[in-house]
């Protein structure tokens, strides 16, 4: 065999064990568990995107950047964000920013290769005056594809939130009624319930409470915490309770009245909602099936008949 052979055959070998190691290293990575530490020392599960678990390595070399006094109010819009939905302890903000430049600069530059590979294997016209705006949109879409991703975090958390809080109001209040007091009350509710996002909430503001915090200053940092609008109202109808003097019972009745009408009149406006999202699979599914079903062996026939 020819020097040039072997050269050939150890270059591919290299590649071969260079991917092999790669798709390890990658199936490794989507295998751990990535976890937050709640206020009662327990850990609960938090998935991130396993683009962000590959990038996350290397978010320490930008934080020279990410720390500059320019930034410092999209730091502290990002830690808010983080921890209202879900992820203080396992995303920082400095992380974060690292993450929107590592995204459409890693992501973008293998983006911009595979185009212009896919380019020379393809020397179509049509996909060669393509091959610059599909460009533009992979940078644009990885630039936004961390904003877009806690957004999305954040509107599921806050949906959990707003979905739970009925009942737990209503569980609420009968406890108080029937004679517990407001953190016996929230006590119990946190031990009878699975850890979901509303839990999650609730259990950090008990302990602050046991910790010697004031309730009306525990219920202003959930409400600040969580930025849920639901629960926010809730909270700060408490604090009005507790500064008025007002009975807790009946200030959480009135408070799950509302909530459940408010539940009952999104169900109302989604209700009405659907048959306007049908509207668009409806014309461009449904009618044309149906148009094939009905006409086609008429159509069918005639041209039959009008090729004889």
């Amino acid at each position: 065999m020819a020097i040039a052979d072997w050269g050939a055959v150890a270059m591919t070998a290299a590649w071969g064990l260079f991917a092999a190691f790669l798709a390890a290293y990658v199936a490794g990575v989507a295998s751990e568990v990535t976890y937050v530490t709640l206020a009662d020392g327990r850990r609960q599960e938090r998935s991130i995107p396993l683009v962000f678990k590959l990038l996350l390595p290397f978010a320490g070399n930008f934080a020279g950047v990410s720390r500059r006094p320019s930034l410092a109010a999209h730091r502290a819009s990002l830690d808010g964000a983080l921890v209202a939905a879900g992820f203080e302890g396992l995303l920082s903000a400095d992380e974060f920013i690292a993450l929107e430049i590592l995204s459409p600069l890693v992501l973008g530059i293998s983006w911009a290769t595979l185009i212009l590979v896919l380019g020379f294997a393809i020397p179509d016209y049509p996909f060669v005056t393509l091959r610059s705006p599909l460009v533009v949109f992979g940078f644009a879409l990885f630039a936004l594809q961390p904003a877009l991703w806690l957004r999305s975090e954040l509107r599921r958390r806050h949906a959990a939130i707003a979905k739970a809080l009925p009942f737990v109001l209503d569980m609420l209040t009968l406890s108080v009624e029937a004679g517990l007091d407001f953190i016996s009350a929230l006590q119990r509710n946190c031990s009878a319930r699975k850890m979901d996002p509303l839990n999650e909430e609730l259990l950090r503001m008990t302990k602050e409470i046991q910790l010697g915090l004031p309730r009306r200053e525990a219920l202003k940092r959930m409400a600040s915490r969580s930025r849920e609008p639901n629960l926010r109202s809730v909270a700060n109808a408490l604090v009005q309770a507790d500064e008025l003097g007002v009975s807790i019972g009946s200030m959480l009745r009135i408070q799950a009245d509302q909530m459940r009408s408010q539940r009952f009149a999104r169900a109302e406006r989604l209700a009405n909602e659907a048959p306007v999202k049908m509207l668009f699979p409806l014309m461009v599914f449904i009618f044309p099936a149906v148009f094939i079903i009905i006409l086609g062996p008429v159509l069918s026939q005639a041209l039959k008949d009008f090729a004889f």
